[in-house]
């Protein structure tokens, strides 16, 4: 019994030890999208609070005149899903570190490529800048007391990211082509499917063993004579197996093995062959044999 008890009293005291206290963060974590037009702007970054500090001024908690990660914790970032532009610049869709340089009367905002800091960079590289942006801070009557990132004045084309604390907003204007994106959508749209939205809709029936093949032959068809991939013409050739039309399936499957084998993708070339073969013995005695493509194999 004595050893049980030890035993018991190890494993409490082993438990015990491994457990973790978790606690509220100081400056908690904060993740906000906002779709702009055809946009998504995603902001990640840690919210401080004034407990009150000053926090813009010359001696104060972020002071003028130095970098500052602006925010808490890991850099602040700011993700957009297309191309935008920021105070005029351009600048391609994808994650930016958001770093600052405060003054009474004028800050810089930089758009850094570089995500992974635990605040500033060790070495700063004007290389990694995506954009920078010289802004006038504008005074608030009221103070926040917790640090955060809005979005504002949305429009279909536009915003403003704006940061705001204490009794300072910092506004930046992002603008994007939405009537690009939704014009060459509206154009793709009205030209009709592609080759490839004939081919997966033909796939589909195929590998699901639709009732309708004949319009999955359609479809494959239609894929093929837009753009022809020896992918597709297997594809086509399958389904023209299906329905039984076994002369035209060979066809099809010659020229998908020619296509495979010019491209170097022998497994295609051996499957497109195998077909062949199983279609000619059902030929066989009626339509005659036809031969096979040649293989590198």
């Amino acid at each position: 019994m004595r050893n049980l008890f030890i035993a018991l009293v190890a494993l409490v005291f082993s438990v015990g030890a491994q457990a973790q206290i978790t606690t509220p963060a100081p400056s908690p974590a904060c993740t906000m999208m906002q779709k702009v037009g055809m946009c998504d702007i995603t902001l990640e970054y840690s919210r401080p609070s004034l407990k009150g500090r000053t926090v813009f001024a010359e001696d104060g908690l972020v002071p003028f005149g130095k970098m500052w990660r602006t925010g808490a914790n890991k850099n602040s970032m700011v993700t957009f899903s297309t191309d935008v532009m920021i105070d005029g610049q351009d600048v391609s869709a994808g994650t930016y570190s958001i770093f600052t340089i405060p003054s009474a009367t004028e800050w810089t905002v930089y758009f850094y490529t570089d995500t992974e800091n635990w605040g500033n960079p060790e070495a700063w590289d004007e290389a990694k800048v995506a954009a920078t942006v010289k802004t006038a801070p504008i005074k608030l009557d009221a103070t926040v007391e917790s640090m955060m990132f809005v979005i504002e004045d949305i429009t279909m084309n536009s915003c403003n990211l704006e940061l705001v604390w204490e009794n300072t907003i910092v506004r930046v204007p992002v603008s994007m082509a939405t009537d690009a994106i939704v014009s060459a959508s509206i154009d793709k749209t009205l030209a009709g499917p592609t080759a490839r939205d004939y081919y997966l809709a033909a796939r589909y029936y195929l590998d699901s063993d639709h009732e309708d093949m004949e319009k999955a032959a359609e479809w494959a068809a239609k894929a093929n004579e837009m753009s022809p991939k020896y992918w597709q013409l297997r594809v086509e050739a399958l389904i023209l197996g299906k329905l039984g039309r076994y002369p035209r399936a060979i066809e099809v499957a010659r020229s998908s093995a020619a296509m495979a084998k010019e491209a170097g993708n022998d497994s295609y070339v051996r499957a497109n062959n195998a077909s062949i073969a199983e279609w000619n013995k059902k030929l066989s005695g009626t339509e005659g044999k036809i031969k096979t493509s040649g293989s590198k194999m």
